[in-house]
């Protein structure tokens, strides 16, 4: 039977949806892989798929001060692309003792160790940040992480903690910050992004919002004092001009250093840690962002 051009355009039309609801439902069924593989939950997260593994096992403390693991302690990896051609990056917490077999085990995996580096100072205990890139079917990738994170004691299953009631004036801290972001008890996170144009590794292009964001983390302590930490990136011109931002608002750089090995241009992340006035802490942050910014 021959059909008519009608008929042919309305058969044409539902094979392409069906196709598109084959493709939709075996992505999900690969990002659904990878949880599972890793023990928590997929994140979309603006271009990427993201995968918490927070190290809530550690107390840690800065200058002798309890510090919320949400501050400083959210590991977590990031898969860009599709299931099978996934670009893998991600920072390992690790504590001293965890440091050798956790990068011993990167190796037998084959997974690329592109930054090994505090991001605070005056911690305890201390706390190593190990960051990881790798290409490939995500499935298969995630498999190879997991062997690593097994050697850590890094708790999992990862339990999402119950929200808590907002203690602080969210609309004064992201006025303050210049842009919104989100607030759970007495934290704000918020993430400015720095870096114009487009960066590549190896002639894959790195999505920008898996490793090219600059994320800041707040942590009203009380009404007198903040804590302040995160890293921006930037290119190489906006460094000095960072850097004499902080430290004229009284914000300490910890690290300058990379996260990524052989892009193009050349990307630099500086981590920081603020305590003071929240209005000051705030301030500074946001005057520190404007300074990285190309012109």
């Amino acid at each position: 039977m021959k059909l008519s051009s009608t008929h042919a355009i309305v058969v044409s039309l539902m094979l392409v949806a069906f196709d598109s609801a084959r493709s939709q439902s075996g992505t999900a069924v690969g990002w659904d892989s990878v949880a599972a593989l890793l023990q928590t939950t997929t994140t979309p997260s603006g271009g990427y798929q993201r995968y918490n593994l927070p190290r809530r096992d550690i107390t840690l403390r800065v200058g002798g001060i309890a510090i919320s693991p949400s501050l400083a302690l959210g590991a977590w990896v990031g898969f860009s692309g599709t299931p099978t051609n996934a670009t893998m990056m991600g920072d390992l917490v690790l504590l001293d003792s965890e440091l050798k077999p956790a990068l011993a085990e990167l190796s037998r995996q084959n997974i690329d160790v592109t930054a090994i580096h505090n991001h605070l100072s005056d911690e305890e205990p201390q706390i190593r940040n190990v960051h990881f890139h790798g290409q490939g079917d995500a499935t298969e990738l995630s498999r190879r992480l997991n062997r690593v994170i097994a050697l850590t004691a890094t708790p999992r299953p990862v339990a999402n903690p119950a929200p808590r009631p907002v203690t602080f004036d969210t609309a004064v801290a992201f006025r303050s910050l210049g842009i919104a972001g989100r607030a759970q008890g007495d934290i704000v996170q918020a993430t400015y992004m720095l870096v114009p144009g487009s960066v590549n590794i190896h002639d894959h292009a790195v999505e920008p919002s898996l490793a090219l964001r600059s994320p800041v983390v707040v942590q009203f302590f009380d009404s007198t004092r903040a804590f302040a930490t995160g890293d921006f990136a930037v290119v190489a011109a906006r460094v000095d001009p960072l850097l004499d931002a902080l430290a004229a608002n009284g914000i300490t750089a910890t690290a300058v250093h990379s996260h990524l090995v052989g892009e193009q241009p050349t990307i630099y992340y500086i981590h920081f840690w603020g305590d003071g006035r929240p209005a000051d802490v705030l301030k500074g942050l946001r005057a520190a962002a404007d300074a990285g910014r190309v012109p």
